[in-house]
């Protein structure tokens, strides 16, 4: 298997160009751009990290492959005002092989013309899901506590909260977690020359690894989430 060698400046101009050509003529002419300088190295790493993740859970998908783990360019735009045939971003996730996949938790990184995040969290949490989340941290507040232990630097806690809080006078490091519709953790970094490296599986594994504990416990949500009710 080839290793991960980085990204380069050509892949990450034509994501920009792309979104501003905003033509499939101009696409399939720089195909080639595309096929080489993005695809080929997204799945490289993903092959790079496969092991790795799967140490994590056996039962995430880690075939490398667009609309497997790697995402599409091409934008959705039947129900979008925004008729941008492309994006300017690519991105990978690893999650469970999941019909919702929107509102299941994942692993992700996501690169864009000057910049890149990674982390984890979900795309879309459904109400259900944070509700039974909230209702865990309600269960016991010392052990979830200590699972957002693992939420330190270079990590920050990301997504919409509700407008007032839910429960009031509530210890602060619980609350704004409590407080969320969605959330996701992850860091964003402006240091773009990092994906042009073969350092990047390095680091993201070590950031994946770091926030095992949180996934385990929003893995415990969707357990709680998939029981069926009698």
């Amino acid at each position: 298997m080839a290793n991960f060698t980085g990204f380069t400046q050509a892949g990450l101009n034509f994501l920009q160009d792309a979104w501003i050509n905003n033509s499939k003529v101009w696409f399939d002419e720089h195909r080639a751009i595309y096929d080489n300088d993005l695809i080929k190295p997204f799945r490289l790493l993903v092959e790079q990290l496969t092991p790795t993740m799967l140490k994590i859970d056996e039962w995430l998908e880690t075939r490398p492959a667009i609309g497997k783990t790697i995402s599409r360019i091409h934008r959705d735009t039947r129900f979008s005002k925004d008729k941008s045939l492309y994006r300017s971003r690519l991105w990978l996730t690893f999650k469970r092989p999941n019909r919702d996949w929107q509102e299941a938790p994942a692993y992700f990184f996501e690169i864009s013309p000057d910049s890149y995040c990674y982390g984890l969290g979900y795309y879309c949490a459904s109400k259900q899901t944070m509700d039974i989340f909230r209702e865990e941290i309600l269960n016991d507040s010392e052990k979830f506590l200590k699972v957002i232990r693992c939420v330190k630097k270079p990590f920050e806690l990301v997504g919409e909260s509700y407008k007032r809080p839910l429960i009031k006078e509530q210890d602060e490091k619980i609350s704004t977690w409590y407080n969320r519709k969605n959330l996701a953790v992850m860091v964003t970094n402006q240091h773009i020359e990092d994906v042009l490296t073969g350092d990047l599986p390095d680091i993201l594994a070590k950031g994946f690894k770091q926030l095992v504990p949180l996934y385990d416990y929003l893995m415990r949500v969707e357990m709680i989430k998939n029981i069926p009710k009698l």
